[in-house]
């Protein structure tokens, strides 16, 4: 994976973990046992909280205090005595009254208690959909930048045995037969090891046992490349852009060299790391010679 492509990666998941922070501090803000508790009224309808209010505001008449007298306390002590004596004979009637009384005291109840309400449930559904939106969307994109894990395009690809990758591409007769590669979007071409030191890729790192990687994309506007036998070299079919089997620029509008991948050799076997493509300027000195037979294709683009 490229440097960019690394940045791009770092600063969504970055994004992505700020929103979430973002969330969960206000969600946490929300419950927090710091904050005041929301009273049992704010869970009342606008219609009892009014009858509430009315019934406040209804004027309570006080009588005056009266002179206590000692004849006044005999008197209610009197009244005292006959009352409980006639507790005991009334019916359950009033008690029934009392009891229903005592039933209509109303008690404030804490948040946990009281539960949620309908306010608060739309508000975190609407939060968690968001979160979860979030989440989808933050997945899909890092799994379209970041290389499969089972291998592919952008990750170290093992081609093939370099013994093997040297005699399929080059013929009996000595002429080249590049092998694509599809998962790494490359032809596997011959480029002699005594060559590298009259060429520009000296010390690139872009040739291992003998063998390069080209990218199959045209570097004028990205078409794919096919190989043309007749002249040994690859010709773009959209604007006429030659290069030869080393992916050295030979004709056409394109502004360099074939674009190519970064090689090793492991223990006698091709890696082909997807994840580095090496550009190169026009070549001057042409490692191999090109044409080698008629073009495939007419130039379409004049040289520039």
């Amino acid at each position: 994976m490229t440097t960019v492509q690394l940045l791009i990666v770092a600063l969504s998941a970055i994004v992505l973990v700020g929103v979430l922070g973002a969330f969960v501090i206000a969600y946490r803000r929300s419950e927090s046992p710091g904050r005041p508790a929301r009273s049992w009224r704010s869970g009342l309808s606008r219609e009892t909280r009014k009858a509430d209010r009315s019934a406040l505001d209804t004027p309570v008449q006080v009588r005056p205090t009266e002179a206590v007298t000692d004849h006044a306390v005999e008197v209610a002590v009197t009244e005292a005595i006959t009352a409980e004596e006639t507790v005991e004979e009334e019916s359950e009637e009033p008690v029934a009254a009392m009891q229903a009384v005592e039933v209509m005291r109303v008690e404030e109840l804490s948040p946990q208690e009281a539960g949620v309400n309908r306010r608060q449930f739309f508000t975190r559904a609407l939060g968690a959909t968001f979160g979860a939106f979030l989440g989808l969307n933050g997945i899909s994109y890092l799994a379209f930048l970041w290389p499969r894990l089972s291998g592919g395009f952008g990750s170290d690809i093992d081609v093939g045995a370099i013994a093997d990758l040297q005699t399929e591409v080059v013929l009996n007769d000595g002429s080249i037969l590049p092998k694509f590669v599809p998962e790494a979007r490359a032809y596997v071409v011959p480029f002699a090891e005594s060559d590298i030191s009259r060429s520009q890729f000296e010390g690139s790192g872009v040739v291992a046992g003998g063998l390069t990687a080209l990218f199959q994309r045209c570097v004028h506007l990205g078409c794919r490349v096919p190989w043309c036998d007749a002249s040994q070299g690859f010709e773009c079919p959209c604007h006429g852009s030659k290069y030869n089997y080393v992916g050295e620029y030979e004709a056409g509008p394109a502004p360099r060299n074939l674009d190519r991948f970064a090689v090793e050799d492991q223990n006698g076997r091709l890696i082909v790391k997807t994840g580095t493509i090496i550009q190169s300027a026009r070549a001057t000195a042409k490692t191999v010679q090109y044409p080698q037979g008629p073009s495939c294709i007419a130039l379409n683009s004049p040289e520039v």
